[in-house]
């Protein structure tokens, strides 16, 4: 493990680098702007390590960003309808940032914020953020903590953890774009999710409030199978929450293999093993090459992809989902692993 300077912030804020390394050659570079990943590099049976994630060369990338790449979503991740919020009869009004949409936590959110490093040791980094009363509209102040633990040979494991002082939503997401074959398009790659559903969206990206059965449609992916549009559509783009098949299958700690991933030569797989009960599901289709990149991989569109676990979208406003608010004296945690191979 190792800590280096990685640039200032307009207001003078120094934003550091931690990268952490093990002995099967994976290494991994986390940055205190945002909680990002910003590089992941893991071991490849018979070949050389490989970059798997998306990333900024330089700080100036991740001051605009409008992608996420790498960083840590929230308060909340994903849509909020209106940013309209209400816990125990009293409305909050989040901020709008995508029309009017609240999206992964606002305006400013916890991806634009500077992160403090609480702990460190020779194979992780636990990041730290105190998210004041009133942070982009949400009530309560949140003490939130990130911990990225890099295990062997090739596993990030990213646990996330948020107390309150008074009532609140909290349902925070990994958001790097990865890609497990470089240069290529993620629409060629494999994949198995296991989900019994998911959750139509409307114009605005915003669920409906159903859960639809995946069977028959071009979100079933519970068989291995390419990414691109089962019929053959060129045009038709994922961007979609799906419920994750967690009945009976999680482990002593409450872990649920998710998604399995395959590149298209078969040289490298990975999977998703998370606590959550929903994840999204997007295929990078918006992704463009406006700020130098890490190794040089091209952010052309579909050249990495989102699999991101947390709580239902839009959950404040649907009644039907699960709800994600967070009470004093409780604890919100998240543990998702991505485990390459």
């Amino acid at each position: 493990m190792s800590i280096h300077f990685f640039g200032r912030l307009p207001d003078g804020t120094a934003i550091s680098e931690i990268k952490l390394s093990n002995a099967a050659g994976a290494s991994a570079s986390i940055l205190t702007f945002g909680a990002a990943l910003r590089d992941l590099v893991v071991p490849v049976e018979g070949g050389e390590p490989r970059r798997v994630v998306l990333g900024f060369e330089t700080l100036d990338g991740y001051l605009e960003n409008n992608r996420y790449l790498g960083v840590t979503a929230g308060r909340h991740a994903s849509r909020i309808d209106r940013g309209r919020l209400v816990i125990d009869g009293v409305e909050h009004q989040l901020s709008l940032n995508e029309g009017g949409v609240h999206l992964h936590g606002g305006v400013v959110g916890f991806s634009r914020k500077p992160w403090r490093i609480v702990e460190t040791d020779e194979s992780s980094v636990t990041l730290g953020l105190l998210s004041p009363d009133g942070d982009d509209g949400y009530p309560g102040a949140l003490d939130v903590r990130c911990t990225y633990r890099l295990l062997e040979p090739g596993t990030i494991a990213i646990t996330m953890t948020a107390t309150t002082d008074a009532p609140t939503v909290v349902s925070l997401a990994h958001h790097s774009y990865f890609t497990l074959q470089p240069g290529t398009s993620v629409r060629d790659h494999r994949m198995q999710l296991h989900a019994v559903g998911y959750t139509p969206l409307g114009p605005d990206l915003v669920p409906s409030g159903e859960i639809v059965d995946v069977a028959g449609t071009p979100y079933d992916f519970r068989a291995l199978r390419p990414l691109a549009d089962p019929k053959g559509d060129p045009d038709f783009l994922y961007d979609c929450s799906l419920v994750i098949d967690r009945e009976g299958k999680a482990d002593a700690r409450g872990l649920v293999r998710a998604v399995r991933l395959v590149a298209p030569d078969e040289s490298l797989a990975m999977e998703v093993h998370t606590t959550e009960p929903c994840l999204v599901f997007y295929d990078g289709a918006g992704l463009a090459s406006d700020w130098p990149a890490v190794g040089g991989i091209p952010h052309a569109p579909h050249a990495g992809l989102c699999l991101e676990p947390m709580r239902y979208p839009d959950n404040p406003n649907q009644p039907a989902f699960p709800s994600a608010i967070l009470r004093p004296g409780e604890l919100y945690r998240q543990v998702t692993e991505y485990r390459f191979f």
